[in-house]
């Protein structure tokens, strides 16, 4: 049957509320841990993701987060917002059996943000490009541990969040200057480190999500992500071909389908159908997808994510109907 899920953010700043929010609007989907970027640093995506590694500290700056030699309160923040997330996840899934989502944001995405002492963005620097991909790998397998020993009846899901993927692999980003580009990453490191990642999830399913138009689907194949998750709007021609090459060899489409607003769940069914249809995917292997929103909902009221999250279910149900003929 075709499963409902969220990208990740979630409006407000209440984390409980958000915690149960979530689990009852997926409860018969997959439903994720929510983060609440709207309580400020510490709890947005690099934050969070930076209060996970191990053996690297973090401090912000008024331009942002840059590493540092000590642990400071920055970093002491956003790990004590985890903490409190992870309680309340805790308590809400009490006796759950079934997946459970957790996000983090992957290492070519915190690179490209996270400063170096000196100035330039990590990704900049090969040795820390190594040092990040290690550190984070290693905080993944801690942060999986803590979220199975809170729900035992869990079964994790890990989605690694790369909105900066395409940049660091075209050399978009801008230098600390501003007045330049770094140079582009090599495809085949930025595979590797995103597999390393990956791997430290085990045998857990694993997904990447990119919500940028020019996603490099076949690079997420390579690096060996169960899945892939996209926002579906953004597609064109070319890169449906290569998410229906992916399919095709096994990887499961998260497909964002549902505009963060939510709308009618119709008409994302007809657009994800016409496109289904034109690749030449048969519609009974509609079963398999996981439909989401098309990016995060932090950024939404909190009625209109729950709207979104409603729609995203009506989707879901419709497509299994689909599936099944």
């Amino acid at each position: 049957m075709t499963r409902a899920s969220g990208v990740g953010s979630w409006p407000g700043t209440r984390s409980r509320e958000a915690v149960v929010a979530v689990r009852d609007l997926l409860g018969d989907g997959i439903p994720h841990l929510p983060e609440l970027p709207g309580r400020g640093v510490g709890a947005d995506m690099v934050g969070r993701a930076a209060g996970l590694l191990e053996g690297l500290h973090v401090e912000t700056q008024p331009y942002g987060w840059r590493f540092a030699g000590r642990p400071g309160h920055d970093e002491g923040r956003a790990r004590a917002l985890l903490r409190e997330d992870l309680d309340e996840l805790a308590e809400a899934y009490d006796g759950w059996s079934g997946p459970l989502k957790v996000q983090v944001t992957g290492p070519w995405t915190l690179g490209a943000t996270i400063e170096l002492p000196r100035g330039e963005r990590a990704v900049a620097d090969h040795g820390a490009r190594r040092d990040l991909v290690g550190s984070l790998a290693e905080g993944l397998r801690a942060h999986i541990a803590d979220v199975e020993r809170l729900v035992s009846g869990a079964e994790v899901v890990v989605q690694v969040d790369e909105p900066a993927l395409p940049a660091v692999l075209e050399g978009r980003l801008p230098t600390a200057s501003g007045y330049g580009t770094l140079r582009s990453v090599d495809r085949s490191e930025v595979r590797d480190g995103l597999r390393e990642v990956l791997d430290a999830a085990g045998e857990r399913t694993t997904l990447v999500h990119c919500c940028a138009g020019e996603v490099p689907v076949q690079l997420l194949r390579e690096s060996g992500a169960r899945g892939i998750s996209l926002d579906t709007s953004l597609l064109d021609g070319a890169r449906w071909e290569q998410v229906a090459e992916a399919v095709e060899a096994g990887v499961t489409l998260w497909a964002g389908a549902v505009p963060t607003s939510g709308g009618d769940w119709r008409t994302a069914r007809d657009r994800l159908v016409g496109a289904w249809q034109r690749i030449g995917l048969p519609v009974s292997a509609l079963a398999d997808v996981v439909v989401t929103p098309t990016c995060g909902l932090a950024g939404a009221s909190p009625s209109s994510a729950v709207a979104a999250l409603r729609t995203t279910t009506d989707l879901a149900s419709a497509l299994t109907d689909l599936a099944a003929g």
